[in-house]
């Protein structure tokens, strides 16, 4: 079976198509700043082709169309049927309270995914688009959502509701909902098959750390807690988003700066986090470099950001139950060795002790603590595509079986 992973942004689209029999990538590619005059569509097959396509994308549709026929083009193309495409793949940032599980889109099921645009107004609707766009111009090729918020439904009431009055949850689904689910969900798979344990015995914390990042405390097999809350601007401190503050910062600042609430809300999602404090860049990498240099306030960012994420991991101790392993995940989480050892220095208390040898090499995937350390410590390259087309094709298999 061929599965197709398509991930719809604004003005982007993602795609990654898997033979899942071999679990061989055959082509993945990008689409950017689709709408606009120099738009570009930039294909990889698995011969380590690469394939650039200029032609204008003035829509999604547009781009799904270019993606279906490089597909299925005679000389560069991959497929020779597009019917070997069993089933399309669709991240779904925002599932609310309604989907707990990835579901096989149907007319019920578009109407209700409808009412998590409200939650999501950034991410779900171009997510619902690539759905819209497939179902035209794929008809009987079924359509997956799997979705960001999932994996964290699993988490008991008392770790989700907010202590403001309760008829905001009831009314308006206000409550801590979590992301990047399917990124913790594949990572914490993935350590168990490199300790060799069952999921379901290990106590673990994933920190998936990029330019957005939230830790997960998975216990028994399921998230626990996790760092992120009703948006992904709550948690820990990032790239440019600010994480946790004191709700009454928002009033203070609307008043000091004269503006409205949506500038200071533009502040605290593009202008806060690493960026903010240094004045210099989100990039963490132009931060390691300016602090070599001296710069005091990359420096600082380095630091607050470290210390954040070593906060939340204590934090979640106790939704995990203990701890066994502490893995690192994303661009940061898995290329970063001085900000892995920032944070562990921060948690020496709870037994963790690096190997540094193995926390620099570059080439390591798995354990980057020492033998005799009380926690173990991972680096696990996440793979949220993969994890995507798996949960499509389980889908797929239920519904053949069922049928």
């Amino acid at each position: 079976m061929k599965i197709l992973v398509l991930n719809c942004g604004s003005s982007s689209l993602k795609y990654k198509l898997f033979d899942m029999e071999s679990q061989e990538v055959l082509s993945q590619g990008q689409a950017d700043r689709i709408g606009m005059p120099d738009a570009l569509f930039r294909h990889e097959r698995k011969e380590q082709k690469t394939f650039l396509d200029k032609t204008p994308l003035s829509d999604h549709r547009e781009a799904v169309n270019a993606l279906l026929a490089f597909l299925g083009d005679a000389k560069q193309g991959i497929l020779a049927d597009m019917r070997d495409i069993g089933g399309v793949g669709h991240r779904v940032v925002h599932g609310g309270e309604h989907f707990q599980t990835s579901v096989i889109v149907n007319p019920a099921i578009r109407e209700t995914l409808e009412d998590t645009k409200k939650l999501a107004p950034l991410h779900n609707p171009p997510n619902l688009m690539g759905i819209d766009v497939c179902t035209g111009l794929m008809p009987g090729v079924p359509q997956v959502a799997v979705f960001d918020t999932a994996f964290h439904q699993t988490m008991p009431e008392y770790a989700y509701t907010y202590a403001i009055p309760y008829r905001y949850y009831k009314e308006d689904h206000v409550r801590r909902y979590g992301f990047h689910g399917i990124s913790h969900r594949y990572v914490a798979n993935q350590t168990a098959k490199i300790l060799q344990q069952k999921l379901e015995d290990l106590k673990i914390i994933t920190c998936h750390l990029g330019a957005g990042s939230s830790l997960c405390a998975v216990s028994s097999g399921k998230s626990q807690d996790t760092s992120m809350g009703f948006t992904p601007l709550s948690g820990l401190v990032m790239g440019t988003r600010c994480g946790d503050i004191d709700p009454a910062l928002v009033s203070f600042l609307v008043e000091k700066e004269q503006v409205p609430l949506s500038s200071v809300m533009e502040i605290l999602n593009r202008q806060s986090g690493v960026f903010g404090i240094s004045g210099i860049s989100p990039d963490f990498r132009d931060l390691e470099e300016e602090a070599r240099r001296g710069s005091k306030q990359a420096h600082l960012a380095l630091m607050v950001y470290a210390y954040s994420v070593a906060r939340g991991v204590g934090s979640l101790i106790p939704a995990a139950g203990g701890l066994d392993a502490l893995v690192f995940t994303a661009g940061i989480g898995e290329h970063s060795s001085a900000m892995r050892r920032r944070i562990c220095e921060f948690l020496s208390w709870i037994g963790i002790v690096l190997d540094e040898e193995k926390n620099v090499d570059s080439t390591v995937e798995g354990v980057i603590s020492r033998e005799a350390a009380k926690v173990k410590v991972l680096i696990v390259p996440t793979d949220e595509e993969k994890m995507i087309a798996q949960e499509t094709r389980e889908v797929l298999k239920k519904q053949s079986i069922r049928h």
